[in-house]
């Protein structure tokens, strides 16, 4: 099986929506968030739920942009989970933005929420 499924990824996005309304969101690393918050022009202490309920809406399956099957956390607070990556066109940044999150416990995880930079060759 081609880890992870349509189904699967769908379901994940419904699970961050839930952990984002019931408010369970912890950030991997907050300095740089926050330093790629103020690069989106957002206020990270004030407007993070909103942006991610936002963001949440726009994305869907086909946004998914890691690997098959989904790579595992390093980082200590949240090792050996599956990392979910997407690129979505976002409305309110008028941009293409990278968010990266995982789910553990019913807690979303936060990873990285930044302004999509293409890799280059």
């Amino acid at each position: 099986m081609n880890r992870p499924t349509i189904k699967e990824l769908d379901k994940k996005i419904r699970e961050a929506k839930a952990a984002i309304r019931n408010q369970n969101i912890l950030l991997v690393n907050q300095e740089a968030i926050a330093e790629d918050a103020l690069e989106l022009e957002y206020d990270i202490a004030e407007e993070l739920y909103e942006v991610l309920e936002e963001l949440l809406d726009e994305v869907s399956s086909s946004n998914y942009v890691g690997s098959r099957p989904p790579e595992k956390s390093y980082e200590e607070k949240i090792k050996n989970s599956d990392i979910f990556p997407f690129v979505i066109n976002s409305n309110r940044f008028e941009c293409k933005v990278y968010l990266k999150f995982t789910l553990a416990k019913n807690i979303f995880w936060l990873v990285s929420l930044h302004k999509n930079r293409p890799f280059k060759e």
